[in-house]
């Protein structure tokens, strides 16, 4: 039992007196930056789907580039 307690309270100095933590100004430049990653990388995987016509329905009207391609050599 004296190890666990030893454990608590290790990681309580070390998450108070040893850790750097970032300002508030530093957390929010990064939250945006990972947003913005985020939303960038969600409208490429849209915009490359829809190219492709990833749509898994077969009877859809839009089957994008390779849909065309596989219709022309059909």
């Amino acid at each position: 039992m004296s190890k666990v307690k030893e454990y608590f309270s290790e990681t309580a100095t070390e998450m108070l007196h040893r850790v750097t933590w970032p300002t508030w100004k530093e957390l929010q430049s990064n939250t945006i930056i990972v947003v913005v990653a985020s939303v960038m990388i969600a409208m490429m995987i849209f915009v490359m789907d829809y190219a492709f016509g990833i749509t898994g329905d077969k009877n859809a009207t839009w089957q994008g580039a390779l849909g065309f391609i596989y219709q022309i050599f059909k």
